[in-house]
């Protein structure tokens, strides 16, 4: 048994793959944000009575994330070169409201608890000045003794040259009473003060807290019977060892997202799709990926909120605040907006009648009657009350824009429409793709009842709505390949490279991360060892990533100058359509993603049983209010349509983990792997 668990901030996610009997189940539970274990284990308990058949649990977490955004960390400590104090504070020039001078912004370690010791390396490695031990075990006593639970070091240019760091590592292991230490030289080796000063002092930030909730994790799986093995999502689609997410938690930062986005890669692309735009809208976010040529996008770094920067290797992933629980308000202009507050899982939108009064995406969603009210997705709810959220909206949307109440529900559907298209526009159009070219992939809990509003607004092909689409996530958690990423920094002209030396550092790192994936004990089909520069021209500040391709079966191979420049005009002729031929060549880091392939479950597994008819799917009719006008509509079935069967908008399709709403004047149509297909000519 495999299983996939995806920690939402509404719910929590399961994906059951049972390989002996070739047989897949789902599960969808409120998630439990006080303590994100209690939903986890509960949902498996749901399932199943006895952990022990489970081989392998992958899960996707924003325990990490929500640290972060909530400041909820551990109390750490930074002890950083003499003069270097304040790199956290200064950032790089960027401030809070970018028209103006407002707003604040508190480094996630105070000033009191960033401690300067003497020592010094130049930027070519040499060492100008030998780091003075005794400062830095004085240094870790005093912020062991201010209470901080975790410790970062990040000495100037320790990125050249390790040896400070690993003197201070060594010197403050006799005084720091855990192991919850991060060295900037092993989380990341690059080029650039305050992104590296900034992902080791957030690593060290998050460590406790993740290692907390994975120990916890462990004994309740323990103690159910469980022997199997926990990997962890990482952001940058790859899976790792619990340990490793332990040690190197920064990893995990957007988790769950990336597992989605690795789902609709496999998934589009099985189904004959390589260029799609995952969308995954859940109970407080609008994710959006673009998947061009069945290949997801990595960013070499994200900001996770304003000044937490974090530069690891990414699914390049636009989130907005509109998802099902987003919150409709009026502002002092009088315009309508959505989110970015949600009301989450608890209180939940306020036809969970939990006590929030204030309308959601969702409850206008219910007021329409795209959401059936007596079938709510999840296992908490048996009723959703539509009439508590008739008049939050009438009180906070109708009445102060002057609105009747249908026509005020269906506002927050289209300002939330429109955000979301918006997001969409800026992954593809902005960034040189034309959306025509592409297929939507909504999923997660409310993706499906928008994707009809999403092809009109973007003009994009049509949709593709996965199987399973509230849990794609905890489904991408079960495909996803193991990974681990390593950055250096070689900072040479190309004419001065030194090849012998880059063909070394590309083997260290293959062997050091083949040794890591032997440490998942798991059988893959095959590993991969992917290399590429960074790379510009003299005078620029950017780089651009120049792939080399699969080191796996060269290891040891010459690398000269000639590839590396014919691999970079190519890459830059594509990108920018022109080459500087008189400028001088840098190259800025070295870069390798050393990768296990984990055997992926055909996707014939999900397809629709033979001998479905139309008729068995048919739930009836229900009133749903679109476009000034109420539509008698039909109501089917999802997971009893038939293969080929099309159906005409308006239409609504309901399963346990998600509603579909096909909009007036599009189509919807199954293909061979129960996937739903909606557009105007399927």
């Amino acid at each position: 048994m495999l299983v996939g668990v995806d920690v939402g901030g509404t719910f929590t996610d399961f994906f059951f793959l049972d390989e002996e009997r070739g047989t897949c189940r789902i599960g969808k539970i409120p998630s439990t944000p006080e303590n994100q274990a209690v939903g986890f284990i509960d949902g498996l308990m749901r399932e199943l009575s006895d952990f022990s058949e489970i081989a392998v649990i992958v899960h996707g977490t924003t325990v990490g994330t929500n640290a972060l955004l909530e400041r909820k960390g551990a109390r750490t400590g930074l002890i950083t070169s003499r003069g270097f104090r304040d790199v956290l504070e200064m950032r790089r020039r960027d401030r809070p409201t970018t028209w103006g001078l407002r707003g604040e912004y508190l480094p996630i370690i105070p000033r009191d608890l960033r401690l300067e010791v003497p020592e010094r390396v130049l930027a070519d490695g040499t060492v100008l000045q030998v780091l003075d031990q005794d400062a830095v075990v004085k240094a870790a006593t005093v912020l062991r003794e201010a209470s901080c639970e975790a410790l970062a070091i990040a000495f100037v240019n320790a990125y050249a040259n390790e040896a400070n760091e690993a003197a201070a590592l060594a010197a403050v292991g006799s005084v720091w009473p855990n192991a919850h230490i991060t060295i900037s030289s092993e989380i990341l080796p690059e080029i650039r003060e305050f992104e590296r000063t900034s992902t080791t002092a957030l690593n060290a930030y998050m460590q406790p807290v993740i290692a907390r909730y994975l120990r916890r994790l462990d004994e309740v799986l323990e103690d159910g019977g469980f022997t199997g093995q926990i990997l962890i999502v990482q952001s940058n689609g790859g899976v790792m060892s619990a340990q490793s997410a332990a040690r190197f938690p920064v990893k995990t930062a957007l988790s769950g997202p990336a597992a989605g986005v690795i789902a609709c890669a496999y998934i589009a692309t099985e189904s004959g799709y390589p260029n799609v735009i995952s969308c995954d809208m859940g109970g407080t976010s609008f994710d959006v990926s673009l998947i061009a040529g069945g290949r997801n996008t990595l960013a070499p770094q994200t900001t996770i909120d304003f000044g937490l920067v974090v530069r690891t290797p990414m699914i390049e992933i636009t989130t907005i605040g509109a998802g099902g629980g987003s919150i409709a308000w009026v502002d002092d202009g009088g315009l309508l907006q959505i989110g970015p507050e949600s009301a989450g899982s608890s209180p939940g939108p306020v036809c969970y009648g939990q006590g929030n009064e204030r309308p959601t995406v969702t409850d206008a969603n219910v007021v329409l009657g795209r959401i059936n009210a007596d079938q709510p997705i999840g296992e908490k709810l048996t009723t959703l009350d539509v009439e508590a959220a008739r008049k939050a909206i009438q009180a906070e949307v109708a009445e102060p824009l002057g609105l009747d109440t249908m026509t005020a529900a269906e506002a927050i559907i289209r300002v939330a429409n429109a955000r979301m298209a918006g997001a969409i526009r800026l992954v593809s159009i902005e960034r040189g793709h034309d959306p025509k070219n592409f297929v939507a992939m909504p999923f997660g809990g409310g993706g499906a009842l928008h994707a009809g509003a999403l092809i009109k607004e973007v003009g994009l092909a049509r949709a593709l709505i996965p199987r399973f689409p509230g849990v794609t996530s905890a489904l991408g958690c079960v495909i996803a390949d193991v990974r681990h990423d390593t950055v250096r920094t070689v900072n040479s002209l190309l004419s001065d490279l030194d090849e012998i030396e880059l063909v070394r550092w590309i083997e260290e790192i293959a062997t050091a991360g083949l040794a890591l994936l032997d440490q998942t004990a798991t059988d893959f089909e095959k590993t991969e060892v992917l290399v590429a520069l960074d790379m510009n021209y003299v005078g620029q500040i950017h780089t651009l990533s120049v792939p080399l391709g699969d080191f796996r079966d060269r290891l040891g191979s010459p690398l000269g100058r000639p590839e590396i420049a014919a691999a970079f005009g190519q890459r830059y002729q594509e990108q920018f359509a022109r080459l500087l031929e008189d400028n001088p060549i840098r190259v800025v880091n070295l870069r390798a993603a050393v990768i296990g392939k984990r055997p992926k479950f055909p996707l014939s597994l999900l397809a629709p049983p033979e001998g479905l008819t139309r008729d068995a799917a048919a739930q009836g009719t229900r009133r749903i209010y679109d476009g000034g006008q109420w539509h008698e509509t039909e109501v089917y079935a999802r997971l009893r349509l038939p293969v080929g069967e099309r159906f005409e908008g308006p239409v609504v399709m309901e399963q346990p983990d998600t509603t579909i709403y096909v909009d007036p004047g599009l189509a919807a149509t199954t293909d061979r792997f129960g996937n739903l297909l909606i557009g105007r000519d399927v």
